[in-house]
């Protein structure tokens, strides 16, 4: 079993209460205000036309070329699918990170190297960064990126946080042996769609288009997809609001807990003991995050009001 977050109905069978604020996912809990879907996205197949209109407004906002970018269910389905559309079998990805990659290199049977030090990626067939990194944010410029390209056979950026920080991006910058993935519930807070995008050279996004097979991508996707990425208003106010409630939560956590890091999107604290800290939120109603690989890191996401973050600080202060 792969350990991830969110399993709200797991929180809820083990502690009880319906009124759950899930901080375990890193997902926006502002999410974009979707309006009511067309006939079309819900009773017809998507079209090319449904594609081809969300690939053009994705590679305006990513700065890249049409051409270059194509959707699928998830960047999770980029991740499961290019293990299999990739060459060799000596794969390095850069740890601690989100352990899909890993797991899905070795499932499809390549030999998997977790450093932790950058310099190691050198000689890889395939390396894998995250960028911003989940758990704990670490952030690499694209002249490091370009430089960590250039020692690997082939180098899959995952910029799934990396939308509030247009900045670390290499989508509209990238080298030929580069794909970068993008998310989009995680910043637009839609998860339920499944809707993320590989940005890569023609002929590997063929490949992958061809593994992932025909409407990989549901039409309500495709459709909120494309207004959602276009909404230039909401996105920079979003942004906005999520580097002050990161930092407010950082002012309820850090008289507890130091920072170790973290993203607009989610926040890493040292705790004492992860998992009396997991439990002392959950009595609380709040699911976060803990990793069985660390005793001490517990990852939060920014809550979306201000009735979640009073409970947020309750907890802290029934605490003690």
């Amino acid at each position: 079993m792969r350990d991830h977050g969110g399993d709200i109905d797991k929180a809820a069978s083990r502690f009880g209460r319906a009124d759950w604020i899930d901080l375990s996912t890193g997902i926006n809990r502002r999410p974009w205000p979707a309006p009511a879907l067309s006939p079309h996205a819900l009773t017809a197949l998507p079209t090319r036309a449904d594609s081809a209109r969300l690939c053009a407004v994705a590679a305006a906002r990513f700065g890249c070329a049409p051409g270059t970018v194509l959707p699928l269910a998830g960047a999770s389905a980029a991740i499961q699918l290019l293990p299999h559309v990739l060459a060799g079998r000596r794969a390095a990805v850069l740890s601690p990170t989100y352990n899909e990659h890993a797991a899905s290199l070795r499932a499809a049977g390549w030999q998997v190297a977790e450093p932790a030090d950058p310099a190691a990626l050198a000689g890889a067939d395939l390396a894998v960064i995250v960028n911003p990194n989940n758990p704990d944010g670490r952030a690499f410029p694209p002249a490091q990126v370009a430089a960590i390209a250039a020692t690997v056979g082939h180098l899959v950026v995952d910029e799934s946080f990396a939308d509030p920080r247009p900045d670390l991006s290499v989508a509209g910058a990238r080298a030929d042996n580069v794909t970068v993935l993008r998310s989009f519930g995680k910043f637009w807070g839609l998860a339920g769609l499944r809707l993320g995008f590989a940005i890569a050279a023609p002929d590997l996004l063929a490949r992958l288009a061809e593994r992932a097979g025909p409407w990989s991508v549901s039409g309500p996707a495709l459709q909120i997809g494309a207004q959602a990425l276009a909404d230039a208003p909401w996105i920079d106010d979003t942004v906005i609001w999520l580097s002050e409630a990161a930092l407010h939560l950082d002012q309820i956590v850090t008289p507890h807990w130091p920072l170790v890091g973290g993203t607009h999107l989610f926040r890493l604290y040292d705790a004492p003991d992860a998992q009396a800290a997991h439990t002392l939120l959950a009595r609380a109603g709040i699911w976060s995050r803990i990793f069985p690989w660390h005793p001490r890191w517990i990852r939060l996401g920014i809550p979306g009001n201000r009735k979640e973050f009073d409970r947020v600080a309750r907890a802290f202060t029934a605490a003690g």
